[in-house]
């Protein structure tokens, strides 16, 4: 007989969680300006993560989100651990793109360093807003709990990371940093008000399938 929690989704989930994060460290370190607009290479990747942690801490509750982000920490850590063991191995003389693999791979600190601030402190206060907000309010009215939680981890993770990383991406002005943290924010903030029908959906199949197969494990 199978077990109940081979048929969940959550460590579904929780690999694309991290998936997500691991890919998006790498590409935050280019910058990237799209007409006057400033902003990093993975602007398009980070609303899909806080889609995911809206999803776990609204169907699991706060203490599976939380376990979630460290998974994500410790996944990522092991990353960048792997990547620079990798880089300070000696090339073999066929290997002729030891500079670009290191270019690429080679987590800047201070870069590693903004993205793990900001994604812990967003990730968590995103999953534990929306479960104050449910905790306050009842169950109803999952728009008002996606968008506050949002616009409140959205915020602090780009503010953080933006803090620590806008030297490094080359952030020299005020106006630029205003520019990169409210771009950042708005962008974000935005994706996960447009993505939210796909939210909703995403929610519903969840709770479905963990009705169906393990009720105890619901929030």
């Amino acid at each position: 007989m199978n077990h109940p929690a081979t048929r969940s989704p959550y460590p579904i989930l929780v690999a694309v969680f991290c998936a997500v994060f691991i890919i998006s460290n790498i590409t935050a370190q280019k910058g990237v300006q799209l007409g006057p607009l400033i902003t990093d290479g993975a602007f398009f990747l980070f609303p899909i993560s806080y889609i995911i942690g809206d999803v776990i801490a609204e169907v699991y509750g706060f203490k599976a989100a939380r376990r979630t982000v460290f998974i994500g920490f410790g996944v990522t850590l092991l990353a960048v651990a792997s990547f620079s063991i990798a880089i300070a191995l000696p090339p073999a003389p066929f290997y002729e793109a030891q500079d670009t693999f290191a270019s690429i791979l080679g987590t800047l600190p201070r870069i590693l360093i903004a993205g793990l601030a900001g994604y812990v402190v967003g990730q968590l206060l995103n999953a534990w807003v929306l479960q104050k907000m449910k905790d306050r309010y009842g169950p109803s009215h999952l728009w008002a709990r996606l968008i506050g939680s949002t616009i409140v981890g959205q915020f602090f993770d780009t503010l953080i990371f933006c803090a620590i990383a806008a030297a490094v991406i080359g952030i020299e002005t005020p106006a630029q940093f205003i520019n990169y943290v409210v771009v950042g924010f708005l962008w974000k903030t935005l994706m996960e008000v447009v993505l939210m029908p796909v939210t909703y959906q995403v929610i519903a199949w969840v709770r479905n399938v963990e009705r169906n197969s393990a009720p105890e494990t619901l929030a």
